[in-house]
């Protein structure tokens, strides 16, 4: 015991002057890169031309089939959005099975299927294997494109596009595409209502009966199978189907401009600004510049411990978060460095983006920066390759963009043999600060007057199209509490809302099927419901009686007190604007803005409490057309908004009949039923 006493001390002893003279300034010396076992697949190929991947793995009794179309993206033109249609109604019924017997035979075996406008994907225990390839290839083959499906998808759609149009990270992305790619290239068509409403069932049909053939599909299997039982599965099910000629589109050759150009999408109600600098590169997927150009932007802005996010949020404190990316295409590949932050600072966060990008051109990165890097891909590399759709993945590549077949096993040999010099010659090749779209969206009047250093300045809408700014100056002497003056008077006047006793307003909404049932009840003397519901439950209450009051959400209750409480009370004034004074709410008048194709009066709003919202009031009739507020989140400031149309009369007082409430999701609510000076149902107002 003694002895192994000794040797234990000595063996410490040693230890501690090994690391003594260890210097620990220093990155330790790199290791080889390790051995990448990627595991063993096999293939086939159907007469029909169907190229089969086959990954075995008894490790779990599953299976996943996923089957992808190599075909070159379409112009959609005028129906844009009707090849993603086409995709997700393939899953909508076939012609054997409704929608929702294919939802219940999915849903017994415990499987799931989905449908895109490039492929299939399903999964399921091994046991269901043969009925999963049943209802995967009847969906596959005999799709009924029902048109009430359709028109299902069109309504969400739209509502999804309503909702993006209040939200400047969509406005960006819609932006950027346009200006990055043009008019004439499938990239840079995007999405609105006009295109959606012009969608029909015979463009649906006519994508799927022209690119679903075999002889542009591949078909990965991944689980509890092997090669033999895949290939009697794969012929029974899919042996056919008919290939056929499938076409091929090229485009004009996409490149970074001559000259870098600042774009500002004008939100003045914008409280920060969305910016993306961004630019094609010519990139391919599986090329040697792949793999360079992973590791350099992985410096550049590829993490929250990259050169970008230490810059303008742990350093400057101006953004939540500034990242970058560089991805491969086999069209045209894109460059974008990203971030959100306050409008004061609009213009020094793309000082430092710019400055950021100049760096890592001009000069070599660390190699510290180098080996950490390495050493993150070497581990996101190997976990990676613990789930066997990797390989599949791998496989499909390979074939796809013909890629040599050991380009995966010698991945990380490719990344650790990378040099400082290797990085800045990518950087050299692919950062261009010089020749880039400078994408801004916010608010005009504050960001713009700082953005002339970078380059020409043009406004685009939120659909990227080319605007001159008309100048829409504020008639002389009209003040925000002008506006609100009008507002009350084309509303029906003040003395008819001080006459008020009691407005009884029941809405109606549906979201994602259900239907809800809206109630609000507003008083003179400070009472108030808004009741949100649904046929045998209450999804959300608050009431407010006197200077008491209460909100239930989910079932929990939580009483109002202090700065909510005020917030509330405010809610519960029949018509706020009337006691903006009396509640101590400042209002500034910002300009005149666009709101659905009209011209508004924008206020800011701000309460007692210091909270900001915008109102906006038609120039014309001078109602109150959108309420507008952001909300600061632990992930960014978050915008909601609600708009009001379809003004009625309603005992010489005008009402909304139409509220779109955008929250993230877009809830249409329509008025069946106001009574005013009506008798309300006793306890309504109780506070418990």
């Amino acid at each position: 015991m003694k002895n192994t006493y000794i040797y234990i001390v000595v063996l410490l002893l040693t230890f501690s002057q090994a690391l003594a003279q260890t210097d620990r300034s220093k990155l330790p010396a790199p290791g080889p890169a390790p051995q990448i076992n990627l595991g063993e697949y096999e293939s086939f190929t159907l007469k029909n031309g169907l190229k089969v991947f086959v990954i075995q793995n008894d490790k779990l009794p599953r299976i996943a089939f996923s089957l992808i179309l190599d075909v070159d993206p379409v112009m959609e033109g005028e129906q844009a959005g009707y090849i993603s249609m086409a995709g997700q109604l393939m899953r909508n019924g076939t012609k054997t099975r409704t929608k929702e017997q294919l939802d219940e035979e999915v849903d017994f075996i415990g499987a799931s299927l989905s449908t895109s406008s490039t492929g299939i994907y399903a999964s399921s225990l091994s046991k269901h294997t043969d009925k999963l390839m049943a209802l995967m290839s009847d969906v596959l083959l005999n799709p009924s494109f029902p048109v009430e499906e359709l028109e299902k998808l069109k309504k969400r759609t739209l509502s999804g596009l309503q909702s993006s149009k209040d939200n400047p990270n969509a406005i960006s992305s819609n932006v950027s595409n346009v200006v990055r790619y043009g008019a004439a290239h499938p990239y840079g068509e995007i999405e609105t209502e006009a295109t959606i409403e012009k969608i029909d069932l015979q463009s649906c049909i006519n994508y799927y009966n022209t690119y679903f053939k075999p002889n542009v599909a591949y078909l990965a299997i991944v689980g509890d199978i092997n090669k033999k039982d895949a290939e009697k599965l794969v012929n029974k099910y899919f042996g056919g189907w008919k290939k056929g000629t499938v076409p091929t589109h090229s485009y004009p050759a996409q490149v970074a401009p001559a000259k870098t150009k600042v774009v500002v999408v004008d939100r003045p109600s914008s409280v920060q600004s969305v910016i993306n600098i961004t630019y094609p590169v010519d990139l391919k997927p599986g090329t040697p510049e792949a793999i360079k150009t992973r590791v350099m932007n992985q410096i550049l802005g590829g993490s929250g411990t990259a050169r970008l996010f230490m810059n303008l949020r742990e350093d400057k404190a101006f953004t939540y978060g500034a990242y970058s990316s560089l991805s491969a295409d086999e069209l045209v590949g894109t460059f974008s460095a990203n971030a959100s932050v306050r409008n004061e600072v609009t213009d020094s966060a793309v000082v430092e983006l710019l400055y950021e990008m100049n760096k890592i051109v001009k000069e070599k990165v660390t190699e510290e920066e180098l080996q950490k890097v390495k050493n993150n891909i070497t581990g996101s590399f190997a976990r990676s390759l613990e789930n066997p759709s990797t390989i599949a993945s791998f496989a499909l590549n390979i074939e796809r963009y013909k890629l040599p077949k050991d380009y995966y096993a010698n991945y990380l040999k490719t990344v650790e043999a990378l040099t400082l010099e290797d990085i800045q010659a990518t950087a050299r090749q692919f950062v261009r600060p010089d020749n880039a779209y400078i994408v801004i969206v916010g608010n005009g009047k504050q960001i713009v007057p700082g953005l002339g250093k970078f380059g020409e300045i043009e406004y685009r809408d939120v659909y990227g199209k080319v605007y001159v700014p008309e100048v829409t100056d504020i008639p002389q002497g009209l003040t925000a509490a002008k506006v609100i003056e009008n507002y009350i008077n084309a509303l029906g006047g003040k003395a008819k809302i001080e006459a008020l006793k009691s407005i009884n307003t029941e809405m109606a909404a549906s979201v994602q099927g259900m239907n809800l049932t809206m109630k609000v009840v507003k008083t003179n003397s400070g009472k108030f419901l808004n009741e949100v519901s649904m046929p045998g439950m209450t999804i959300s209450k608050t009431v407010i009686n006197g200077d008491k009051g209460y909100t239930v959400m989910q079932g929990q209750k939580m009483n109002l007190e202090g700065d909510k409480l005020k917030e509330a009370l405010q809610q519960a004034d029949m018509f706020a604007e009337m006691n903006y004074e009396k509640n101590g709410v400042k209002t500034n008048l910002l300009g005149i803005e666009d709101v659905e194709g009209n011209k508004a009066y924008a206020i800011e709003v701000e309460n007692a409490a210091g909270k900001k919202s915008t109102s906006y009031f038609d120039v014309q009739s001078g109602l109150k057309v959108k309420e507008a507020t952001t909300v600061d989140t632990p992930n960014g400031p978050f915008n909601t908004s609600v708009s009001f149309s379809d003004y009625r009369e309603v005992e010489g007082i005008k009402v909304p009949y139409v509220m779109t409430i955008n929250q993230g999701m877009v809830i249409k609510a329509e008025v069946k039923t106001v009574e005013i000076n009506g008798e309300l149902a006793e306890g309504l107002f109780t506070i418990e």
